[in-house]
This record gives structure tokens, sequence and C-alpha cells, in this order.
């Protein structure tokens, strides 16, 4: 019974194998790689694309909202966007709240 807790003693006592620590660092850095790559590199580019989206909006312009209203732009101010989204409504939202583009609007112009 106690040849089992000697045993355990001494194998803590010898430390871990040299070049472990080296292949560990290794094997954090390509996690880090891989999450740059799947997870924050494309997440930027989404991000820089929305906001250059964002800044080419004008008028006649149609936008869907970020929730679901589909519209076209009336006037643009700095941060505000005025939205028509039937005749004679209009609806001021702000400009970051704005989604996408419709597919096909982008080729219109």
């Amino acid at each position: 019974m106690l040849d089992l807790f000697i045993s355990t003693a001494y194998a803590q006592g010898a430390g871990a194998p040299a070049g472990q620590g080296s292949s560990m660092l290794l094997m954090i850095g390509g996690m880090v790689a891989i999450w740059y790559f799947l997870v924050i590199r494309p997440q930027s580019q989404q991000a820089k694309a929305h906001s250059a989206m964002i800044a080419a909006l004008k008028k006649g312009d149609s936008v869907v909202t970020r929730g679901g209203l589909h519209g076209r732009v009336a006037e643009v101010e700095p941060d505000i966007l005025v939205v028509e989204v039937s005749k004679g409504v209009r609806i001021r939202i702000d400009k970051d709240k704005v989604a996408r583009r419709p597919d096909g609007a982008a080729a219109d112009k």
C-alpha cells in the first residue's frame, strides 16, 4: 500500500521531459492562428464592407433595415437616413441599422 504513494512521489520529482514546453507553445500558437483566420479576420472584413456600404448610400438607393423594413433612401444626414417605406410614409433610422441592400441594387447605379 505504501509503495503506491512512494512511487508517485518519485514520478513527481522527476519533472517534465525536455522539449514539451516548446510543443505546447507551438500548439497554442496554432490554435490562435486558426482562431484568427476562422473568426477574427472574416468578421473584420465583413465590418469593413458594411461600413463602406453605409458610406456609399445616397438618395434613391434601396435598403433593408435590421428589422426587415424595405424602402428607398429619401434623405441622407450625417448619422441618420430618412427612408420612404411607402408613398408618403417616411421613417428616420440610424445609418448603422441598415443591414444590406437588396439583391441587384448595387448593380443598378
